[in-house]
C-alpha cells in the first residue's frame, strides 16, 4: 500500500471532522496538520486528538505512522 498524501489525510480528516480551516503538510509518513473546527469548543487537547483520531479510523494504524496536530477552535485561531 502507498503512502498517504498530505491532501489524502487532509480528505481523511475533512470527511470525518468539520473544519473551518484544515492543512496539513507531510512526507507521507510522518505529517503535521492545523485543524480548525467548531466541535473542540469546551474539549480538553486530548478531547481534541481523540476527535481527530476518531476521523482517521483505521488509517492511524495502518496508513499514517506519525501525526502531530495543532487543533482549535474558530475563536482561537488567529489566521
Amino acid at each position: 500500500m502507498a503512502d498517504p498524501t498530505p491532501q489524502q489525510v487532509r480528505d481523511f480528516i475533512a470527511a470525518g471532522l468539520p473544519c473551518a480551516h484544515l492543512e496539513v503538510e507531510g512526507d507521507g509518513r510522518h505529517f503535521f496538520a492545523t485543524i480548525v473546527s467548531s466541535e473542540f469548543t469546551g474539549l480538553t487537547r486530548i478531547k481534541r486528538h481523540q476527535r481527530v483520531y476518531a476521523a482517521l479510523g483505521e488509517r492511524m494504524r495502518e496508513e499514517i505512522h506519525a501525526l502531530s496536530m495543532k487543533t482549535l477552535t474558530p475563536e482561537e485561531w488567529q489566521p
